[in-house]
């Protein structure tokens, strides 16, 4: 039985495992039901009583040793092949991900953006009002009193006879100079959705979005609004020119329409321009003093320019889109209507 114990022993110890799977066979073959070391232990029933004590704390000692060392080996195998598989699957953190694109912003919001990063430049404050307006703010206080004909022509959403969906962002001018206890100087620019009946007329939406803007501050003149427009424009539409055309608007006196060279043709003429070679983009003019002397300006101080930019027209023009109902919906095709040949 002792010669059986050297064998098992030196058999065990000259073995190569490998392998995990070696490994498991190693642990059948040795401590499974049919192993070697339960065969040994099945043989005690054969010896004499005096050697069972001996030759079963052998058995048992060898029976450890062997299942310590395949545990041990077991460990070793499975961080070897742990490593290995890191290796092998490494990632490298440094290289790009994946990119997926998920959408982009509406060709309106980017025109907002870079507006307002011009008029942030300039010294300008973006601010923004309530959608649902008082008439107070929307016309009243704009020169625009109970039965100007300014009124009708804008075809408003009333709510009640007293609040009704803001027809232009001229309101927050309003607020705005209101809200300014100190009657400071004041440079703001008002992005926003207005919202007019225009069910007669395909060309329009019930919805658009304006950028208004407001300069309040002493000697304030025609120039500096012309100036201000200019670098505007060429900003957003390149080496363009600008004009000024007299106009009129309750709220501003003098009032001009802005005008910019056709930035397809070069003034040319063309399809864009309606062969004039100029497109009209904003209007404008210096503040009313009516305007600001409700809103508690002294206007042998103060004076200033108001103007307004109807950004769904300037993102058609600068993106080339033929249909204004391109820009309120999510359908991705090109269709066509939807844009011209540049």
């Amino acid at each position: 039985m002792k010669e059986q114990l050297k064998i098992v022993k030196k058999e065990f110890e000259a073995l190569n495992i490998t392998s995990l799977d070696e490994l498991e066979k190693v642990r059948i073959s040795y401590l499974g039901k049919k192993g070697k070391i339960t065969e040994l232990l099945s043989e005690l029933k054969n010896v004499s009583k005096d050697s069972v004590k001996e030759l079963g704390s052998l058995i048992n000692e060898l029976k450890r040793e062997i299942t310590e060392k395949l545990d041990n080996q077991k460990k070793q195998l499975e961080e070897e092949k742990l490593n290995s598989l890191l290796d092998s699957e490494k990632i490298d953190i440094t290289l790009n991900g994946t990119f997926r694109k998920i959408g982009s912003p509406n060709p309106i919001e980017k025109v907002i953006l870079e507006l307002e990063e011009v008029f942030i430049s300039l010294g300008f404050t973006v601010v923004e009002g309530p959608e649902v307006e008082c008439d107070l703010y929307n016309f009243e206080m704009l020169n625009l009193p109970i039965g100007h004909p300014a009124r009708d022509e804008q075809d408003t959403f009333y709510i009640t006879d007293s609040m009704l969906l803001r027809s232009q962002t001229s309101p927050v001018q309003i607020r705005t100079m209101l809200a300014n206890k100190d009657k400071t100087p004041i440079r703001v620019v008002c992005p926003g959705k207005t919202y007019r009946r225009d069910n007669d007329d395909a060309s329009h939406s019930h919805q658009f979005t304006q950028m208004e803007g407001l300069l309040v501050d002493e000697n304030i003149s025609l120039a500096h609004l012309k100036g201000t427009m200019d670098l505007v424009v060429k900003r957003l539409f390149g080496n363009v020119e600008s004009r000024f055309r007299p106009s009129f608007y309750p709220f501003t006196e003098p009032s001009v329409e802005l005008d910019i060279s056709c930035f397809r043709c070069g003034g040319k003429g063309c399809e864009l321009c309606k062969n004039t070679g100029w497109i009209t983009v904003a209007g404008a003019g210096m503040v009313h003093p009516n305007v600001l002397t409700g809103c508690g300006y002294d206007t042998t101080k103060y004076n200033g320019f108001a103007f307004g930019f109807g950004l769904d027209r300037l993102t058609m023009l600068k993106y080339g889109i033929g249909d204004i109902r391109v820009l309120y919906t999510n359908d991705l095709r090109t269709d066509e209507f939807s844009r011209r040949d540049n």
